[in-house]
């Protein structure tokens, strides 16, 4: 498995079109990086829920997600389900995060989504941050659009369950939907983690990155 290690990660971007969509596609990464890099900025962005009871429950669970880090969240009111029709206003959002943000990665959901908002972010994010390493995530759905991702940050079984634990504590308001359970995001992560030779992992889609093989 070939592996890929950037250098000097001092800041990050993190982009979702939905409160708990960062977490569910990549809280174990978001642990990973924020334990390993103690006051890595981390500006997050997420296009809906503003002003509502779930935009409380996704800055406290970013909290948790980004332990040690210097976090900073915006949440926007894109309403949900309606990012095509509301183009500018998001496309504005993202603009404004590039304004304040010279991230050494992102993290996005990837090009592939069948969700609207999912996909109509990921077709955004590289119209702004035009020269930057992005990784795409993928969250589990009844859509049924898992794909074959091409990068994978590999999670130890406590590190997955521990992803777990803060997704079903900080985020009561989707317990009840049928793909919010204990067993598919576990199940997720045991195959991306046979996929890339661990016992779990989260997995990304990588579009395009530029090599310096001369080491400069």
């Amino acid at each position: 498995m070939n592996r890929l290690f950037p250098s000097g990660l001092r800041r990050i971007a993190v982009l979702a079109a939905h409160c708990d969509d960062l977490a569910i596609g990549a809280g174990g990464t978001l642990l990973v990086m924020c334990t390993a890099h103690p006051g890595l900025q981390v500006d997050a962005l997420v296009l809906s829920g503003g002003g509502t009871a779930r935009e409380e429950e996704e800055r406290t669970a970013l909290d948790a997600f980004c332990p040690d880090a210097d976090l900073r969240v915006s949440v926007a009111k894109v309403p949900d389900g309606r990012l095509p029709a509301h183009w500018d206003e998001a496309k504005s959002a993202v603009e404004e995060l590039r304004l304040r943000s010279e991230p050494d990665l992102i993290l996005a959901p990837q090009r592939d989504d069948a969700h609207q908002d999912h996909r109509g972010l990921a077709e955004l994010v590289p119209t702004v941050f035009r020269d930057h390493l992005t990784l795409g995530y993928e969250i589990l759905k009844w859509d049924g659009d898992m794909g074959r991702p091409n990068a994978y940050q590999p999670l130890d079984l406590a590190l997955a369950e521990r992803k777990v634990n803060l997704l079903w504590e900080h985020y009561p308001s989707q317990r009840h939907r049928p793909w919010f359970d204990r067993e598919a995001f576990l199940g997720l992560a045991r195959i991306r983690g046979i996929e890339c030779h661990a016992r779990y992992a989260e997995a990304f889609y990588l579009h395009k990155l530029a090599l310096d093989l001369a080491g400069g």
